[in-house]
């Protein structure tokens, strides 16, 4: 009997704590409104994480600080927040609105696939939507756009890189022309000495040929010699 007065009591004061949370957790959240709406968005945000303190598990807290923390364009963090409370929430046109914000993250920081893939999720909730609709289709069209530019950029860049390949074989083959027609040093001396050894050689010919004609004619003196009559 008395075990279960134990539990009993167990019991009523968790459900005592858990009343108590989610009265706090509801004023924070109205707070964090009026703060909102107020455009106090740094008082917003303080009650907002109040109010996931007080229930950790509060998709509402958690899209609403998202909400905030956009408008301060603390991006990143707000991501996050929409990231836990897609894990949280179960109602679909609340999930449609956080995968709608989502992509609007995705799109401002041009990641048009990402951004895309979140508006498409956000249809699947809420296929009503024609706000996340236009979205959608400008997301795809900037995608597009996008991939045009990539693909042109690469084009301009291999076409730059074919003008400068070529420009480069035009040079070597302009300095291999100067060097064809410029003839170097060692070759000029080479030729010279070829050219004086050709003039050398014409004349040691020529002393050769002035020796012979004196051998004979010394030759014919001595034969009149020898037939001179003693």
């Amino acid at each position: 009997m008395m075990r279960n007065r134990i539990v009993g009591s167990i019991l009523l004061l968790l459900t005592a704590l858990s009343v108590s949370a989610q009265k706090a957790e509801r004023n924070y959240i109205r707070k964090g409104n009026r703060a909102y709406k107020d455009s106090t968005y740094v008082n917003a945000e303080v009650n907002y994480r109040k109010a996931i303190d007080a229930n950790p598990a509060s998709a509402v807290a958690m899209y609403n600080l998202g909400n905030t923390l956009m408008q301060q364009n603390k991006l990143q963090e707000a991501m996050e927040q929409f990231v836990t409370a897609t894990k949280m929430e179960k109602d679909k046109n609340k999930l449609a609105q956080i995968y709608h914000n989502m992509g609007v993250i995705f799109h401002a920081g041009k990641d048009y696939e990402k951004a895309i893939e979140a508006y498409k999720e956000s249809l699947r909730n809420n296929p009503k939507d024609d706000e996340t609709r236009y979205n959608l289709a400008l997301a795809q069209k900037m995608r597009k756009d996008q991939q045009n530019q990539q693909n042109q950029n690469q084009n301009q860049n291999q076409d730059q890189k074919d003008q400068e390949q070529k420009q480069d074989e035009q040079e070597q083959k302009q300095q291999d022309q100067q060097q064809q027609n410029q003839q170097p040093p060692q070759q000029q001396d080479n030729q010279m000495s070829k050219e004086n050894a050709e003039q050398l050689l014409k004349s040691v010919m020529q002393d050769e040929k002035e020796v012979q004609d004196k051998v004979k004619k010394q030759q014919v003196i001595q034969g009149g010699r020898l037939e001179k009559d003693w």
